[in-house]
Parts: structure tokens; sequence; C-alpha cells
């Protein structure tokens, strides 16, 4: 696991994420929902979960909510909470999201009854979290045994971030490209499967799935796409990591 030391100062989640989604996100695409968003992670859940009806889900972190659509359309009750007050006005205003079930609040200071959930979804949340190992033991206790949560996050064997220290070195300087604690997209931790397999039964878990995924390959001549893409998929340093977590 990678990640920063000193952490940024005030813990204060509005300093970070108090901005605008217009300005988070640039891209208009980003709020427009396609009908097979977030589909492979309610897939593999499925495959997973013990019954296919009556499920109850819980996104963390919902954002505009777009996730939370996506459950609902494949049948599970779907709830939320969301930390930042502009990203929480969006998701009831422009995602026409229910008060009734998108909750405004960190994961630190909101409550769902014990063994609630069916499926909890920490999706690009997870590496924003300062205490990320308390707040997935407090997941869990709204979890159902048996139930899935599931988890995207920065993969710290990434290879581009690799290759720029190495230049970083050649240069004579000391520069890493790991992590952004200040600046946009505020990411704290980097992971690797070990850090979920050593944490597994501290909390009562198994890894029932994961994969690596290669991500979009920015600052990198198109011409070297292919063999990097081909590279980073046979060795597991693609971008990002995504894991099930089962409670045992």
């Amino acid at each position: 696991m990678i990640y920063s030391s000193p952490q940024p100062t005030p813990f204060e989640i509005e300093e970070h994420y108090g901005l605008p989604p217009e300005q988070y996100w640039t891209d208009e695409s980003y709020f427009q929902r396609t009908p097979d968003y977030f589909s492979r992670q309610i897939s593999t859940a499925k495959k997973l979960l013990s019954k296919a009806e009556g499920l109850k889900s819980l996104d963390v972190g919902a954002g505009l909510g777009k996730a939370m659509l996506s459950m609902t359309s494949s049948g599970f009750d779907a709830f939320g909470f969301e930390p930042s007050q502009p990203f929480y006005d969006r998701a009831i205003s422009r995602m026409n999201i229910s008060p009734d079930r998108l909750k405004l609040g960190m994961i630190e200071n909101v409550d769902y009854e014990p063994e609630m959930f069916d499926f909890i979804t920490f999706g690009a949340v997870f590496e924003h979290l300062y205490h990320p190992a308390s707040c997935l033991k407090k997941a869990m206790k709204w979890l159902k045994r048996g139930g899935i949560v599931h988890i995207e996050v920065p993969n710290a064997k990434h290879l581009l971030p690799k290759i720029i220290n190495f230049y970083y070195r050649l240069r004579g300087t000391n520069y890493v490209t790991h992590l952004s604690p200040m600046h946009s997209p505020f990411h704290l931790y980097e992971f690797g499967l070990r850090s979920f397999e050593k944490l597994s039964p501290k909390l009562a878990f198994s890894i029932a799935d994961h994969y690596f995924d290669v991500g979009t390959l920015y600052h990198v001549p198109r011409m070297l796409h292919f063999p990097l893409s081909k590279y980073m998929k046979l060795t597991d340093t693609g971008m990002q990591l995504t894991v099930f977590l089962q409670k045992i």
C-alpha cells in the first residue's frame, strides 16, 4: 500500500469536495448515465450472492447517484449517502434521486441498521478515506453474512508511475508521481491485492473475486499504447484494482 505522509490538513471533506461537480468533472458526459453504467460490477455481485431477489444495496459516496439508478434498474432496493453538498444536491436535482434514499454525510457520521444490505459499493471512494480499514469495518456491520462489498482503488503496482518515477531518479530528484493528496482527484492511498489479503482475517471477509484494469494511458505516445496495455494486462500492473469482498 502506498500512502501520503503527512496527510493533508485540516481533515474537512468540503475543503476538497465542496466544489461543484461541473468543476470536478469538466466532461459533460459524466452527467449522462448509459444503460451499461456499473453493469459489470452489478453482474459480478449477483453471481457471488446466494439469492437473486429482495436484494438491498448501499452506495458509499454516491456522487450523482448514477450507480444507485443502475442498481435500482437491475432489481436492487438501492440506498446511498454522499458527503459533498454540491454532489448531493445535483443527485437530487439532475438525476432525480429521492432524498429518502440518499443521505448527506460521511461514513464516519452516518449509520444504518446492522446486516441491512446484501451489496455495498465503494466505487472510486476507498482511496479518498483517511482511515479506510476503519470505514470498511463499519460497512461490514451493515452487511448481511454472505454479502458482498465492492471496492475500486488505484493499483499500487501501476506500471506508468514506476516509469515516471524512474525518469525522476535519472534527473537526480526524489519526486514521485503517486497520489494527489492536495489536488484533484485527491487520492490519499494506492492499494495492492496484498492489502486486502492482510486485512481479511481481521474483518472476517474473503476475497471472492478481483481483477485489474489497464485504464486510460495518459501522456503516452499512441504507438506505445498497445505494447504497454498488453504488458500491464499480463502482469496485473494496470491503473485500477477491483475487489469483491464476501462477509464470512
